[in-house]
């Protein structure tokens, strides 16, 4: 016969079964969108300073352009 080992000697390839492997499955799937809508997350801030970049380029020019006009017409009244 051949020899005999105690039951916890065994060396026994990891049991995967269908709910663990769905369970992996998941978080795989889950890990991906997470990395996904954090590169859409940082697009979108990368827009909203590119946005907020131009909304003050546009106001410091309406701010310029009123006061060329007041200086214009505090120019005309002078002597």
């Amino acid at each position: 016969m051949s020899e005999e080992r105690p039951a916890g000697d065994w060396n026994l390839a990891p049991f995967e079964c269908a709910p663990g492997l769905r369970l992996q499955a998941h978080e795989h799937l889950m890990r991906v969108q997470i990395d996904g809508l954090r590169q859409r997350q940082n697009r979108l801030e990368m827009m909203i300073e590119r946005l907020e970049r131009r909304l003050w380029v546009t106001v410091y020019g309406v701010v310029g352009v009123i006061l060329a006009q007041a200086f214009q017409s505090v120019a005309g009244q002078l002597p």
